[in-house]
């Protein structure tokens, strides 16, 4: 059984950081796409950040482009996505999901995705 937990959301200043972590039980994310998404009070779940399981690609939302950063510990079954100066608009309860069998043009989408971890709340005040 597949299972993704979040970790590392909490409460911080404007300018601030923080490091959030997706660990794995029941797969490698040696062969998985891995992703994280975004839920703001009130609004549609976005895309934030991908990486790819063929050679590792990165893509990252223009929104979070230069201030946050995903990695990969392929040993570790972990994905990091690493968040620097940190805006209130950045305030969201943030979700990683993973894919084995998803396409290049599918890895923005949520419906890419067929497993989903329980979200772990950022919250950023001014």
């Amino acid at each position: 059984q597949v299972q993704l937990v979040e970790s590392g959301g909490g409460s911080v200043q404007a300018g601030g950081s923080l490091r959030l972590s997706c660990a794995a039980s029941g797969i490698s994310f040696t062969r998985y796409a891995v992703a994280w998404f975004r839920q703001a009070p009130g609004k549609e779940r976005e895309f934030v950040a991908v990486i790819s399981q063929r050679h590792g690609s990165i893509i990252h939302a223009d929104s979070v482009k230069g201030r946050f950063s995903i990695s990969k510990d392929n040993a570790r079954s972990t994905v990091i996505l690493q968040m620097n100066n940190l805006k209130p608009e950045d305030t969201a309860v943030y979700y990683c999901a993973a894919s084995q069998t998803i396409i290049s043009s599918q890895l923005r989408s949520q419906a890419g995705y067929a497993h989903w971890g329980q979200g772990t709340q950022v919250t950023v005040s001014s």
